[in-house]
């Protein structure tokens, strides 16, 4: 076997890093934070455009000045959220006032006043009948100040004088903004002109086209923390378990991904912890009380005896979570590590609060659902796609895997943080410490 030459290794090298980078941001100015990389996506552009067109149906657009990787959706409820800079979600409204914005800087001059591009954003809302907060109350004009921070993130607008959080002056502050008019056309990534409204443009955009299952299921592995098996159609099944080894060599080389396999599902995982939005562990308040909530959950549902159908076990995705039993998981936290820990006074003196903010980042890492309907029932499917496997093959049956009907679910990738107990031959110096638990915190 002929070995790589260095200069074939340092080639592969500057593709993955920059194949990481578009993954991570899919928006890179060449005078924005990653303007170091940006001379990597211009060098290998066409290799790059080649390379995620062909596994994972994304468009890969390289000018002079940015380079845009439009991604396609994985459908309702599995974006990948904005948030502002105190780590609040975007609303419905901040996206509504982001839209509006992109709408009227298409076509905005080079340069304009604050107070200018506030009122044509008014007047596309009034044009489009939609409702805007009044811009006048503290906040409505939080809220778009959000959204046009965004902009400024993304190199949509850049604040030559004053800084467009004039809006929230008492006063009404005024600032002087230079607009990228060619950033802000290739902002918006889904099928815009296909679409009647909001929900058709989210499932048009997961359409995997003629891709079918070997892209969605791609798109699943590289954009979401874990891909159980009810979370594909049988197609999609049988495509992963015929190629998921040779999968796993293909990320690996183009992203620098590890694919670990269960009988549950797949995940792909980053050793260098940078493509990822989310974090578990993790620190502050919420990332700690996820932490400690899985694992207690896991610890008290685990499953006697789970397994896999090719071995005659009972294929286990998920388990109901008890009414009631979260909240009583998270008291008892609360009482356990509140105080010693320094959670934030806010969430100790409001359950409902955490316990809303520690639910929502565990769906997001995949390890708790909301009971219902799920892709391997044909939930959320374009019309027109195959979602059968092939006449005569065989896959594996997810029927019964988790439970139905209401409530929280915990599934089975909560099951790596639960705790680890560690046992130790007894010594003369260590009688007595035989067994030791270590929490993953």
């Amino acid at each position: 076997m002929t070995l790589p030459s260095t200069h074939d290794v340092a080639l592969a090298a500057e593709r993955r890093s920059a194949a990481r980078l578009l993954l991570a941001h899919p928006l890179v100015a060449s005078d924005g934070p990653h303007a170091d990389l940006f001379p990597l996506i211009r060098r290998h552009a066409d290799w790059l455009g080649k390379r995620f067109q062909q596994v994972l149906g994304y468009r890969l657009l390289v000018d002079s000045s940015y380079a845009r990787l439009f991604k396609a959706g994985l459908g309702a409820g599995s974006g990948h959220r904005l948030e502002r800079s105190t780590g609040t979600p975007f609303t419905p409204h901040t996206y509504a006032c982001l839209a509006l914005a992109l709408s009227v800087l298409v076509t905005a001059p080079e340069q304009m006043l604050l107070s200018q591009l506030v009122a044509d954003i008014r007047a596309a809302a009034a044009d489009a009948g939609i409702e805007l907060e009044e811009t006048g109350r503290v906040a409505g004009k939080r809220t778009l100040v959000a959204a046009l921070r965004q902009l400024v993130d993304w190199g949509v607008l850049i604040e030559t004088e004053g800084q467009v959080a004039a809006i929230a002056q008492e006063a009404g502050g005024e600032a002087l903004i230079t607009v990228d008019r060619e950033l802000a056309r290739v902002v918006v990534a889904g099928p815009l002109a296909q679409a009647q409204d909001g929900a058709e443009l989210v499932q048009r955009a997961a359409d995997p086209g003629f891709g079918g299952p070997r892209t969605y299921v791609r798109r699943m592995l590289v954009e979401t923390p874990v891909v159980h098996l009810d979370e594909l159609t049988a197609a999609e099944r049988d495509w992963l378990r015929t190629r998921q080894r040779r999968e796993a060599q293909a990320f690996s080389e183009l992203l620098g991904l590890e694919m670990e396999i269960r009988a549950e599902g797949v995940a792909l995982v980053d050793p260098e912890e940078e493509l990822t939005d989310l974090h578990l562990p993790g620190t502050g308040t919420v990332a700690q009380a996820a932490l400690l909530l899985a694992e207690r959950l896991v610890e008290r549902l685990r499953p006697q005896e789970p397994g896999h159908p090719a071995t005659g076990g009972t294929l286990v995705i998920g388990v109901a979570v008890p009414d009631g039993l979260v909240d009583e998981v998270l008291a008892g936290l609360i009482a356990e590590y509140g105080q010693r820990s320094n959670w934030q006074r806010g969430y100790l003196e409001d359950l409902p609060s955490l316990r809303e903010a520690v639910l929502d980042l565990l769906v997001r890492m995949r390890l708790m659902a909301r009971a219902g309907r799920l892709r391997a029932e044909g939930e959320g499917l374009v019309e027109g796609y195959v979602e059968e496997a092939p006449e005569g093959r065989t896959v594996t049956d997810v029927h019964g895997a988790r439970p139905g009907g209401g409530g929280w679910v915990l599934l089975a990738a909560a099951a790596r943080y639960a705790t680890h107990v560690t046992v130790r031959p007894a010594t003369a110096a260590g009688k007595g410490k035989d067994v030791q638990e270590e929490l993953p915190l």
